[in-house]
């Protein structure tokens, strides 16, 4: 069966240039993007048929508008016939083996699977680098992976892995459509590498010339008049697939050149050239019934299908009585290759109605024709065709839920359409694939014909499917507007509010919506203390929200009191997690006597489950006091119980944690890398990322990185502060007034403490504020507040008395060396210091450490004290060990004004062309785009100087521009 030729391409040459450029030249992402009709794929058509002569392979892969639960779907289907390219088994990386159960056609050319993982995250972070591993083996080849925006969450995780870090020779080529959508295709997590090419093709209709092009290519004429081409651009909007729809319905015979006004006429006559359903409908009308059959069940089915499922829904009574045998289990018996159906089948085709796909299966190509045919089917016969349809399906060995549900609801099947979507919904989520149940489920509930008698238990199901870990976005607007309506009963309004609540509190981040929603369940839901004293407890966990302490403990003692009334192990379980971790995020003596009492070791999934969440949350907790070692620990327990009992949203959190320790305890080797990529799995749920963002801000503000600094800053919570998590906020804060400090905005600064420290004031946890305080009392005193800095010391020391937190004590004595240092004391300052810097050491927390040992360096200074360049060298060669870059060129630009030589660290230097420490660190600078006065402020170097490294750096890279310096390795 063939297809036929596709039309000219017209009108596209800057954007097919840009294309080839970018796919010659990888590691290469590129976006093709426009409305539907516009021609992406023609356009990566003809980028691919033109690219030079190569051993380059091309993987197509497709996504589908109704698709099963079947993640990374598109790119396993363009890695199947790449068994010719492949070397041989032991030449490939081990970790492929991974594959063999994805792609049993590969199975044999792969090595063995390895053992699995008992961690899905892990699982499928191994499944990722098996993937890109294996086309780093077939490069260099171009991955095509069409209709991007109907990807599935698990195949846009996979997109961003591999476009972030793709093979050398791998060019990533999509197609999208915008339709409304305002963030990037891959996500807002998506970040463009520096040695990748990222390119963005965006196709627009074309003007009136380039209609005339293609009308005129496509019949074969050069003599089209200008009405002719006005009247078809203003018809077609100038979108090529209608242009070429619209044309290709025109009488064979056309009128001749001296004839113009009936060319006109004759586009009259082939209906209303807008749209496209009229001239699908002329074509369709030169069709055999046998072919219009087949074009009508595949229009029917939406999605390309094979040929014998095409003839059953089209009503060819031969795949009818096949279709019967198979569900009797009496069959299959083999389709007659000369029935109708499969004749109607071919003349479709011939005509360019139908397209044949990868994979032996026929449909429309393009979603645009496919609904100008149904929209022509009469009611009748497109129910009687969903019904055919459903049959068909259902006769198969894995019946597809999702497709069932489709056609039940088409064919008017109501207690079929709810029952296959609830278990399409059901079965997705076991899969794993949340976006899709969520997706399912929406669906239903957004149909208006759906019985009131079914809305109550699909919300129900939404409310907790969003609660144990889904993306939120997809599910608020609809449970609120659930909510606003009154066919729910009490108790299962209250538990849906309170799941929204959460969801709203946890997964999006925004306390100030979700905690309202959990207060406005708690009153509806006192018949059922139950799920009551899971709001309380909820309620009572003081990271959130402006409501001080002693109100979070009330809520507390709430919950307890209503567990004590109920005979239920996993809902005392889960409160004693919230009493346990209320304890030492606050400091308590009691807090590990709390935790010991954690039934670990209880039977029941559910229990164990509860203690997981409470071991992740206590080990954020314990990274927060400077409870490092203990931190670990609780780690150890809750990634292991995690996996026991499949609690992934807890683990998931305590990876964005262990981020943030990592940090504290100067781990930040790769530390940037880590905390990006983690990111990427979070684009939905800010709470997850807020640790992350912290981090990154906090890296970006020790190497000088200010904008960056600052941006990271509002996302990890003083967007909102209000509304964000406090303790992760105080510590934003606590950065962003050493940023103005570090650029001399004083009065910024001190209202930024201010500000933050009356949010810590309100709260009454003064532990959280051991980032905080001492930069604030800096900034008081630079501003000459030092009543206001004496007043914050003060506070703190009584807020921290008989606390276990040894961060927080530490940062005491770093805030008092800040203020006597103001004051001035410089003997006491430098006491202060030195305790700090001990203290911190201790914990360790080597960056807060090298800071204090700075200051203590500079108070020593102040006394005349010979010892004061030991220190600054100290400090600065601390900085330089965890590559805080812009406070180690600040210590030696002190060492350098008191007249003492630091020479830079070298490295490991392989030769005359290396870069030195010194011109890495403009290097890096110049690759961010810096000016030299900025980077000489980073640095602590004079503008020329600067200018002298710069060029240093261009003649050993041998490049000619700044822009052409990348950041170094």
């Amino acid at each position: 069966m063939s297809i036929v030729p596709p039309p000219p391409l017209v009108g596209r040459a800057t954007e097919l240039r840009t294309l080839i450029d970018a796919v010659t030249r990888p590691p290469a992402v590129v976006l093709v993007e426009g409305e539907a009709g516009i021609g992406k794929t023609r356009l990566v058509r003809a980028a691919l048929d033109r690219l030079p002569s190569g051993d380059r392979a091309v993987l197509l892969g497709y996504c589908h508008q109704i698709r099963e639960p079947f993640p990374y779907g598109p790119v396993f289907e363009a890695l199947r016939d790449i068994r010719g390219r492949l070397p041989a088994a032991h030449r490939l990386n081990p970790v492929t083996g991974a594959l063999r159960d994805h792609l049993p056609e590969l199975a044999g050319a792969l090595p063995p699977s390895p053992q699995p993982l008992d961690d899905p995250r892990a699982e499928r972070h191994r499944v990722f680098r098996a993937i890109r591993a294996l086309l780093a083996a077939v490069g260099p080849a171009v991955l095509v992976v069409e209709d991007l925006h109907w990807a599935d969450d698990g195949t846009l995780d996979l997109l961003r892995f591999l476009a972030g870090q793709p093979p050398q020779g791998l060019s990533v080529v999509a197609t999208c459509r915008r339709d409304g959508v305002t963030g990037p295709p891959l996500g807002r997590a998506y970040r463009h590498q520096p040695d990748t090419a990222s390119v963005v093709v965006r196709l627009t209709p074309l003007d009136a010339s380039g209609v005339a092009s293609l009308a005129g290519a496509l019949l074969e004429r050069s003599d089209l008049s200008p009405g002719f081409v006005s009247r078809l651009h203003e018809r077609t909007a100038g979108i090529p697939f209608v242009v070429e729809e619209l044309v290709r319905s025109l009488p064979a015979a056309l009128p001749g050149a001296d004839d113009p006004d009936a060319l006109d006429r004759a586009v009259d006559r082939a209906g209303v050239p807008l749209l496209l359903r009229e001239a699908m409908a002329e074509r369709m009308a030169g069709l055999s019934p046998a072919a219009a059959g087949a074009v009508r069940a595949a229009a029917v089915l939406r999605l390309p299908a094979g040929e014998q499922l095409i003839t059953a829904v089209g009503g060819d009574p031969a795949a009818q009585d096949t279709a019967a045998q198979i569900k009797a289990g009496r069959g299959p018996a083999r389709p007659d290759p000369a029935g109708s159906g499969s004749a109607g089948l071919a003349e479709a085709l011939r005509a360019g109605v139908l397209h044949e796909h990868p994979g032996g299966r026929y449909g429309f190509r393009h979603a645009l024709a496919q609904q100008a045919v149904y929209d022509a089917i009469p009611g009748p016969e497109r129910r009687s065709a969903h019904v055919r349809a459903m049959a068909a399906l259902a006769a198969t060995d894995a019946p597809p839920l999702v497709q069932l549900a489709f056609h039940a609801r088409q064919a008017g099947d109501t207690d079929a359409w709810v029952r296959h979507g609830t278990a399409a919904a059901q079965q997705a989520a076991a899969l794993g694939d949340t976006a899709l149940a969520v997706e399912v489920v929406e669906g239903m509930l957004d149909d208006p014909d759906l019985p009131v008698r079914d809305r109550g238990p699909l919300v129900l199901m939404l409310s907790r499917f969003a609660a144990t870990g889904l993306s939120h976005q997809r599910v608020v607007r609809l449970l609120r507007q659930v909510l606003r309506g009154d066919f729910l009963s009490r108790d299962v309004r209250g538990e849906v509010r309170l799941n929204l609540g959460v969801v709203l509190s946890n997964q999006a981040g925004d306390a100030a919506a979700g905690r309202p929603e959990i207060m406005a369940a708690l009153a509806e839901l006192t018949d059922r203390p139950t799920l009551a004293a899971r709001g309380w407890a909820s309620m009572a966990m003081p990271e959130w929200g402006a409501e001080s302490l002693a109100e979070h403990a009330e809520w507390m003692a709430r919950a307890e009191a209503l567990v004590a009334t109920a005979d239920n192990p996993e809902l005392s379980a889960a409160v004693l997690a919230n009493r346990a971790s209320f304890e030492m995020t606050t400091g308590s003596p009691g807090a590990f006597d709390v935790a010991a009492r954690l039934p670990a070791g209880d039977p029941r999934t559910g229990v164990r489950r509860e203690v997981a969440r409470a071991y992740c949350n206590l080990h954020d907790s314990a990274t927060t006091v400077g409870l490092y070692a203990a931190a670990e620990r609780f780690a150890r327990e809750g990634r292991r119980l995690a996996v026991e009992t499949g609690a992934q949203y807890p683990a998931f959190l305590l990876d964005a944690s262990a981020i943030r320790r990592e940090w504290l305890t100067g781990r930040w080797d790769g530390l940037r890398d880590r905390a990006a990529s983690l990111g990427e799995s979070a684009t939905e749920t800010p709470l997850v990322a807020v640790d992350l963002w912290l981090v990154l801000g906090l890296l970006a503000l020790a190497t000088g990185e200010w904008e960056e600094a600052v941006r990271q800053f509002h996302r990890a919570g003083l967007d909102a502060p209000e509304a964000r998590n406090v303790p992760v906020v105080t510590s934003a804060a606590g950065g962003l007034v050493d940023l103005h400090l570090a650029r001399g905005a004083t009065d910024e600064a001190a209202a930024e403490a201010e500000a933050a420290a009356a949010r810590l004031r309100r709260k009454g946890v003064w532990v959280w504020g051991a980032s905080l305080v001492p930069p604030a009392v800096a900034a008081f005193a630079r501003a000459g507040r030092l009543e206001t800095a004496a007043e914050l010391v003060d506070e703190y020391a009584a807020g921290i008395a008989g606390r276990v937190a040894p961060a927080a004590h530490a940062a005491l004595d770093a805030a008092r060396g800040a203020l006597a240092a103001a004051q001035p004391r410089h003997a006491e300052a430098a006491a202060f210091f030195a305790r700090a810097r001990e203290a911190y050491a201790a914990l360790p927390q080597p960056y807060a450490a090298a800071r204090a040992a700075e200051g203590e360096a500079r108070s020593r200074l102040a006394l005349g004290d010979g010892a004061a360049a030991a220190g600054f060298r100290e400090a600065a060669e601390s900085y330089g060990r965890l590559g805080a870059t812009h406070d180690a060129a600040r210590c030696r630009r002190v060492l350098r004004d008191i007249g003492v030589d630091v020479p830079l660290p070298r490295g490991g230097r392989r030769g005359a062309g290396a870069l030195s420490q010194r011109e890495r660190e403009v290097a890096r600078l110049v690759a961010l785009g810096r000016t030299n006065r900025e980077i000489a402020d980073v640095l602590f170097l004079s503008t020329r100087t600067v200018e002298t490294h710069v060029a240093t750096v261009l003649r050993k890279l041998g490049v000619r521009s700044r822009t052409q310096i990348a950041p170094p390795a």
